[in-house]
């Protein structure tokens, strides 16, 4: 294994967490009122429902189908009497369906970003820069399942799996070996993962964070239409 893979697989992705929380902790201590969305709503409707609705669902999918596909051990879908070619299968066709979802979206939220005027003069770097890492992400995503469809055994799965859950259990060395012979196109999905980390405390990804969880159960709101006469 290169310097390179010893540093991205075995102390990068510590390194992004690490600025992730520590960033986030600073961020909401000491610049609450930047902690936010930041929607661009009151300057265009439109094309913001028809990328925001789809966008939203297909990131949340994808996040909750990583988090269980890579963190589950091999044994308990064993137990289920799910082999890892099955499951491969399983992966390629919901990430690539929820996977589409989200490009349809994404690709409309950068076009109205870079189009609207009113929208573009009121983004920052950041906006537009984090745009383009999630669509650079998203594509890279994507292509890995025509190379997964070049080797259905879940030989490489098992590999990005072992690797996932070496390294929270903080075993570097195991998660670093772990990556020997993975495509390419799987190391630099996991290294620019990591970078969204990196990037998280330092833009409006932050808002994940806050889930208005309280909305649920709180008492009804009577809004009443004003008459004019």
């Amino acid at each position: 294994m290169s310097y390179f893979d010893h540093f991205a697989f075995g102390i990068y992705p510590y390194i992004a967490f690490a600025v992730m929380l520590i960033g986030s902790w600073i961020r909401y201590d000491r610049e609450q009122y930047t902690w936010k969305t930041s929607s661009s709503q009151l300057l265009e409707k439109k094309d913001l429902r028809r990328g925001s609705i789809p966008f939203h669902i297909g990131i949340i999918a994808i996040l909750g189908g990583h988090a269980v596909g890579l963190l589950t051990p091999p044994e308990v879908w064993h137990l289920f009497g799910i082999s890892a070619s099955f499951k491969q299968m399983i992966a390629m066709g919901v990430g690539g369906f929820f996977g589409l979802i989200c490009l349809y979206g994404l690709v409309i939220l950068l076009k109205r970003r870079l189009t609207n005027p009113r929208v573009r003069a009121s983004s920052n770097p950041m906006d537009i820069a984090l745009l383009w890492l999630l669509l650079a992400q998203l594509l890279l995503g994507l292509s890995s399942i025509f190379v997964s469809a070049g080797h259905m055994d879940g030989s490489e799965m098992l590999k990005l799996m072992a690797w996932a859950q070496n390294t929270v259990t903080f075993d570097s060395a195991e998660a670093v070996a772990a990556m020997q012979g993975v495509h390419w196109i799987f190391k630099a999905h996991i290294v620019l993962g990591m970078t969204l980390f990196v990037v998280f405390p330092f833009s409006r990804l932050v808002h994940m964070l806050s889930v208005p969880l309280q909305y649920i159960g709180r008492p009804h709101q009577i809004v009443r239409q004003r008459f004019i006469r």
